[in-house]
């Protein structure tokens, strides 16, 4: 089973790119972010047309979560437990051959200090807790998307150029390692621990060309699914294609059962 991981930034902005992509990457599950669509908008025919399921979690203008599926979405549910006044929408899980596939968008949290940032960090304990449930019922599960966070140095291309940005604070890397300490698998690091690989490149300042990227778009793996790992990538080219999203996908390819 290869599960997929792509913040869109804009489905329908970018929909003749994105449909290329899912062309080309023959991926079984899709777990999209920024899709910044309402359920009702969704470009879901096209989308149907190249064989994919689809559930969404949208929002005007912002945020928004789908899963895409060539198999059936099963359990689907909606938005993070533990904050029932939380109507963003960053959060969509479903079960697919008996994997559950966890979509996240996780909050950017800047400017920091700030309430944005209390956000992000109260968003993350809500994940940890999740995460912990998880794993504790023994569940093959794949949470994945964009964290919004740079785990390590290695993970940017300067890291005293994000030292104070939300993304990179000690507080954030702290509650990232709070959720890894549960038993989670970083997929791509296990495959791949080399520097300079990234998932975002600003569009400014000729970022992708001096390959000033960061690692944001995390794979973490329950332990059931870990020992199901085949391999981990990033579709890199995938952002010099026309009209891309800021981000590029990452993937993993599962064994079967």
């Amino acid at each position: 089973m290869k599960i997929a991981s792509f913040n869109i930034n804009g489905v329908k902005a970018r929909l003749p790119a994105f449909l290329d992509w899912l062309r080309d990457a023959g991926a079984d599950v899709v777990a999209l972010q920024e899709i910044k669509s309402t359920d009702d908008q969704f470009p879901r025919l096209e989308i149907e047309d190249l064989g994919y399921n689809i559930e969404t979690h949208g929002q005007k203008g912002f945020n928004g979560v789908a899963l895409l599926s060539k198999r059936p979405l099963e359990d689907v549910t909606r938005g993070l437990p533990g904050d029932d006044a939380d109507e963003q929408s960053r959060w969509i899980e479903a079960t697919v051959d008996g994997v559950r596939i966890c979509g996240l968008y996780l909050p950017n949290g800047n400017p920091a200090p700030g309430p944005k940032y209390d956000y992000k960090l109260g968003w993350m304990a809500r994940l940890e807790a999740r995460a912990r449930a998880l794993v504790e019922a023994e569940e093959t599960a794949v949470i994945l998307g964009d964290y919004n966070v740079i785990p390590q140095d290695e993970d940017c291309w300067n890291p005293l150029v994000w030292a104070t940005d939300a993304l990179y604070l000690p507080p954030t890397r702290t509650a990232f390692r709070r959720l890894m300490n549960l038993g989670l698998t970083d997929a791509l690091r296990t495959v791949d621990r080399s520097p300079g690989v990234y998932t975002f490149w600003d569009y400014q300042a000729g970022a992708l060309q001096k390959n000033w990227g960061i690692r944001i778009d995390h794979v973490l793996l329950t332990p059931q699914a870990a020992d199901r790992l085949e391999t981990c990538g990033i579709d890199a080219e995938v952002r010099r294609r026309e009209k891309p999203s800021d981000h590029v996908p990452i993937w993993v390819t599962l064994e079967a059962a």
